[in-house]
Parts: structure tokens; sequence; C-alpha cells
């Protein structure tokens, strides 16, 4: 697995998974788009905190300077 965000991607995906994870858990939202918001906030949280994201991947885009 070799990283291909950088750290200004990762900081951004973190707190955005951050705030969705609070909206989705925090009962600002509710229903379908709490369970929406709840799994897009956690993978944007882990792929934040690993600094690979499988969908860049796949295209064969970094953000990463190298």
């Amino acid at each position: 697995m070799k990283l291909n965000e950088s750290y200004v991607d990762r900081i951004i995906r973190a707190v955005t998974g951050v705030v969705l994870l609070y909206l989705g858990f925090g009962g600002a939202l509710a229903g379908g788009l709490a369970i929406v918001a709840d799994v897009v906030g956690l993978v944007l949280l882990v792929t934040g905190a690993v600094g690979f994201c499988p969908l860049y991947a796949i295209i064969k885009f970094s953000t990463l300077k190298q």
C-alpha cells in the first residue's frame, strides 16, 4: 500500500470525516442521511489517517508530491 495523499489532503479528509461523524451521530441528521454521513465520515477519517485512498489508486491519481 503506497501513500497517495498529501499532508493537506489528509488533514482535509480527517476534519471532514470528523464533522460528518459528528453530524450523523450527534443527531443533526436523521434516518438514511445520518447513516450515509456516518459511513462517508468514517471512510474519510480512515483514509486520512492511513494516507492511502483506494479510489485514487484505481484511477492512478495522487496528491502526494514525489
